[in-house]
């Protein structure tokens, strides 16, 4: 389990850095206008829709004495509420934005056949680190090899040909 967060952490860690940036910003522009003309809609006596709009687009195109202003007496409880349930739910988002980012398992991302496989050297208990057949990059599989040494190599970029070798 510990290999999925932190594979999840580690491939989207600058994009959680933009979100939570996005956060903040979404707080200046868009939580402190609303907290206001909800105060201000609900001061009218129940809740004044024209009034909200009213007082939201004279707000939302000022953002900063909006962000300001949201901090007097008068309106600072209702922007702690609205500020608390926003951040509730961009959250509850990111959370399932993530998880539905883990890994599936702990080979993915992860070059199928590649050395990167192993731990500590261990393919060079069957595989040779400079002579023989060229498999990857510091692997190659040795010509003196008892047993079954049955290879088929597929590789190339671009205008290099692709070689299939079979090897008995």
């Amino acid at each position: 389990m510990g290999y999925r967060v932190k594979g999840a952490f580690k491939k989207y860690r600058n994009k959680v850095i933009v979100a939570l940036i996005l956060w903040l910003v979404l707080t200046m522009v868009f939580v402190s206008p609303v907290s206001i003309a909800i105060k201000d809609a609900v001061e009218a006596g129940g809740f004044d829709f024209a009034i909200f709009c009213t007082s939201l687009g004279r707000e939302i195109v000022n953002p900063f004495k909006a962000l300001f202003g949201c901090f007097s007496a008068n309106y600072i409880g209702m922007f702690w509420s609205v500020f608390s349930k926003f951040s509730l739910v961009y959250a509850i988002c990111m959370a399932i934005g993530i998880i539905q980012s883990v890994p599936r398992n702990e080979y993915e991302d992860i070059e199928h056949g590649s050395s990167d496989w192993c731990e500590h050297g261990e393919q060079y208990q069957v595989l040779s680190q400079d002579k023989g057949i060229i498999l990857a990059q510091n692997n190659c599989l040795p010509v003196d090899k008892r047993g079954n040494v049955n290879v088929l190599v597929v590789g190339g970029s671009g205008s290099r040909k692709i070689y299939i070798i079979c090897y008995t």
